[in-house]
């Protein structure tokens, strides 16, 4: 399983949210750069950016320092956040970064997400956000009548290859992962599944090991010190994928 540590970005700083409340923002880490070197250090081999006020103002705001980081730290760089046309996934790709993550796309336009696969194939993965089981888009503002379930579906339908599901009831409040979504997800449909949101432990690492899920997101937890990231690999296994 793949653990793919988190930065967010926000105004050009480090931060962490709670539930995807803006409102709660908060540093946690000096230097994007010096973070990314740091998980680099502790064998992970990916690591998870979002680019915060990107997703408000639905365009690309941070993507200087996404490019740094897949230039400068040697992990493999997978960033969402603001990806709403071909351009932007193209102009990802094109500097460096490994993964290209389609959010508020795939429930507003999801043929920009089949456009994107059959150019790009396993590049592509599709964050599914949901609140309640019903899919969050825009930064998580808009609640939409979508079940992530179907949209689930409808992304393995598209040709998507890896979905990243988030509880964002969960996300930033070290609660645990949502294993009861998570397993259901994985059941339901034939893409790699990333955990999000929630993780507080080695035990979360452990039960997501034990959904066999591709891979699991940590981002507080790391930052507080409740989870050790050198540790949450070596729980995890091999790193290649």
């Amino acid at each position: 399983m793949i653990i793919l540590p988190a930065i967010d970005i926000k105004d050009k700083q480090c931060v962490r949210l709670v539930k995807g409340d803006y409102a709660t923002a908060h540093q946690v880490a000096e230097s994007p750069y010096e973070t990314a070197k740091s998980f680099k250090a502790a064998n992970a081999s990916w690591i998870h950016m979002v680019d915060l006020d990107g997703a408000k103002e639905r365009k690309p705001v941070n993507q200087e320092i996404f490019e740094r980081v897949a230039k400068e730290s040697g992990l493999k760089v997978e960033v969402g956040g603001g990806i709403r046309d071909m351009k932007t996934i193209e102009y990802y790709l094109e500097r460096g970064i490994e993964r290209v993550i389609l959010g508020s796309v795939a429930v507003k336009n999801p043929e920009l997400v089949k456009e994107a696969v059959k150019e790009f194939k396993e590049r592509i993965a599709v964050g599914i956000d949901a609140k309640n089981g019903m899919v969050a888009t825009e930064g998580w503002l808009e609640k939409s009548d979508v079940s992530y379930l179907d949209l689930g579906l409808a992304m393995e339908d598209a040709g998507v290859k890896t979905i990243i599901f988030t509880d964002i009831s969960r996300d930033g409040t070290l609660t645990g992962v949502n294993t009861e979504q998570l397993g259901r997800l994985n059941e339901t449909v034939s893409c790699n599944i990333i955990a999000s949101g929630g993780v507080s432990s080695i035990k979360d690492i452990e039960d997501c090991l034990e959904l066999n899920l591709y891979g699991c997101i940590c981002g507080k937890a790391l930052y507080t010190g409740a989870l050790n990231l050198e540790e949450a690999v070596r729980k995890a296994g091999v790193q290649t994928c």
